[in-house]
């Protein structure tokens, strides 16, 4: 691939931070090497050292959109820091081609005690616009972040909102090639947002961007191409989709421990089954209940992570007369079933799902807790468990679909996550009359008609 094509080279890039213990150590690891040197003795060394950014490597092509996605303290802002060249790198090499605009920490670039006005003319003089294009450009900047007369007051008098709003606004009018964007833009109202999302689109046209975030959401919505960063070191890097779910992965076993392989237990399958009630959802003890193989549809071999105290077994996705959907239109009425193996007693069972799309976005879901909430179905160890969903399918636009299911224990805030599959079980939406957006609704009238002119 030609140098050209490229718009962020980053090779073996890494940052290390000197920490002291107290400024005793600081003082003497500026006198004292110096003087054991002299002394013919082996310099003696004050600091611990951490290293931010250890050995990083990625390239960016231009018009790609990018993100990177990491815990805190992972190393995100100081590699953008690096990278727009507000830090100096320990060790590697920084290419870049075309001019970068930032908007990183919050307030960073500005200074308080100047005016909002003040700081723009700084601000974009340092993204390298000239003052007469500052002056032509001064209004739509102004326009955009929409503070009134606040232009002309100190930003130090100004709230966390409006320093945003003016930052982006200017970085959006300074003809950028690469737009470097950090998790500051969450800071923001919903109407400001909403205006930022369509700078970033229309941005995305043409030109390459580095996108921050802790929203998976955010990522697999925006970007083409994800970068996971933790403890300062690259640790996965390829499609949104799959990257974010190895971070969610990652987040519950930060909080729960690494996953257990599920065991392989052999259950009890009486002849007799449960009746399916006809209600919105039914969450019921089944042990009883007999599989049906013919119409077996879960893969097993899906990713998935989990403690392994149960196992989902079965996910399938039926119509009114309970036989599988390969394909929807859209408004019919389905039973989304999921079974569960518990090889642990279960005291507040939570059982979910979400509909995902193919580039893994979550469309809409819904777990068993509220339902159960102050009544939670008990499942002793070595039993099945069994929700039925009982919904009407939104319109979705004509393509392919996943539902992601999981088995948790405890409550919505604090549980422990036994196993959550990705991708459970695959469909496709056939529908054609979704106008725009990501879902449609079951339209039930539509009229158009002209009124009398009013003299």
């Amino acid at each position: 691939m030609s140098s050209n094509d490229i718009a962020i080279r980053v090779t073996n890039l890494s940052k290390c931070y000197e920490i002291y213990d107290s400024p005793r150590d600081r003082l003497k690891q500026f006198v004292a090497p110096s003087l054991q040197r002299l002394a013919g003795r082996q310099a003696g060394q004050y600091f611990r050292e951490f290293w931010a950014l250890k050995d990083v490597s990625f390239e960016i092509k231009k018009g790609e959109t990018v993100g990177i996605i990491g815990r805190n303290g992972s190393g995100k802002s100081t590699l953008l820091q690096m990278i727009c060249g507000t830090l100096n790198p320990t060790n590697g090499i920084i290419q870049t081609n075309g001019r970068i605009a930032a908007l990183l920490e919050l307030g960073s670039g500005f200074n308080p005690e100047f005016t909002g006005r003040e700081n723009v003319y700084m601000n974009a003089s340092v993204l390298g616009l000239t003052n007469e294009e500052i002056d032509t450009r001064f209004n739509d900047i102004v326009a955009f972040a929409d503070i009134g007369d606040f232009i002309e007051q100190p930003v130090k008098t100004y709230s966390s909102g409006m320093i945003v709003r003016l930052a982006f606004a200017v970085i959006a009018h300074v003809d950028a090639n690469i737009l470097v964007v950090d998790e500051a833009l969450s800071v923001g109202d919903s109407f400001f947002s909403q205006k930022c999302m369509r700078f970033l689109r229309n941005f995305m046209k043409n030109g390459t961007v580095l996108f921050v975030s802790h929203d998976t959401g955010s990522i697999k919505n925006l970007c083409s191409y994800a970068v996971w960063l933790e403890k300062g070191q690259v640790i996965q890097e390829g499609s949104p989709k799959g990257v974010c779910e190895l971070y969610l992965e990652a987040f519950y076993e930060a909080q729960q421990g690494k996953s257990s392989t599920t065991k392989i237990r052999a259950f009890k399958k009486p002849d007799d089954s449960l009746p399916i009630k006809d209600q919105r959802l039914e969450f019921i003890n089944t042990s009883n209940l007999r599989n049906d193989l013919q119409i077996f549809k879960f893969d097993p071999d899906a990713a998935s992570f989990g403690k392994g105290g149960a196992q989902i077994h079965d996910v399938r996705l039926l119509d009114e007369n309970e036989h599988p959907l390969a394909w929807i239109v859209g408004g019919e009425k389905v039973t989304l079933r999921v079974v569960v193996h518990a090889y642990q007693e279960l005291d507040s069972p939570i059982i979910g799902f979400y509909v995902k799309d193919r580039l893994g976005q979550t469309l809409f879901g819904d777990n068993t807790f509220l339902f159960y909430k102050g009544h939670p179905v008990r499942c002793q160890e070595g039993s099945e468990l069994q929700a039925n969903f009982v919904f009407y399918m939104p319109l979705l636009p004509a393509g392919e679909y996943s539902i992601a299911t999981a088995i948790a224990n405890g409550t919505q805030e604090i549980h422990e996550q036994h196993h959550w599959i990705h991708d459970a079980v695959l469909f496709k939406s056939e529908s054609s009359s979704v106008a725009s957006g990501l879902i449609g609704i079951p339209m039930l009238e539509v009229k158009l008609h002209t009124l009398e002119t009013m003299i």
